[in-house]
């Protein structure tokens, strides 16, 4: 008789990571700032055939280097400028469709920009891509920075989005350790 003594688990994962960036839209423009799916307050919004949501879309990138399936490019023109999805949620559901046997488990967001003043949205931030990604917010991080105004987005002129994922195989297999 042969008796489980231990198992490990075995599990199969995949990192990336997406960048976008935008400028802002001239400050007359009626056109709101979002983030991360949900509307920040007070700011207008960057300048894109969509929405211009640089976490979504960063977000989007970066499970493209998953799956290796470019869903910013000729997939999103399509649906945007043809079918006028200009929501950057439906590109990121898109994307998360193209993972294939892959779930995400971690997702981790830097934003640069010298304005707004991002700490007190971080929280929701955080719920919708929860939401939008099936995910707990203890899956998700998000820090914002100025980056001290070195760059253009630090000066103001729009906001970069770095977003770095971790995906899991969907199929976890055990190896006992057999002993006799």
């Amino acid at each position: 008789m042969t008796a489980i003594k231990n198992k490990q688990m075995v599990v199969e994962y995949k990192s990336a990571i997406g960048q976008d960036s935008h400028c802002f839209e001239p400050a007359r423009s009626k056109k709101p700032l979002v983030l991360a799916g949900i509307t920040i307050p007070g700011c207008v919004g960057l300048k894109g055939n969509s929405d211009a949501d640089v976490v979504l879309n960063a977000l989007t990138n970066a499970i493209s280097g998953v799956s290796g399936v470019n869903v910013l490019g000729s997939i999103s023109d399509d649906m945007c400028l043809k079918k006028g999805i200009t929501n950057s949620n439906a590109y990121l559901q898109k994307a998360l469709q193209t993972l294939d046997g892959y779930v995400l488990s971690h997702i981790s967001v830097s934003i640069e920009a010298h304005r707004p003043r991002l700490s007190g949205h971080i929280d929701a931030m955080k719920d919708s891509l929860a939401k939008l990604c099936r995910l707990k917010t203890n899956q998700i991080g998000i820090t914002a920075t100025t980056g001290e105004g070195l760059t253009s987005f630090g000066k103001g002129l729009g906001m970069q989005a770095f977003v770095v994922i971790t995906a899991v195989s969907k199929t976890a297999s055990f190896t006992p350790e057999a002993t006799d």
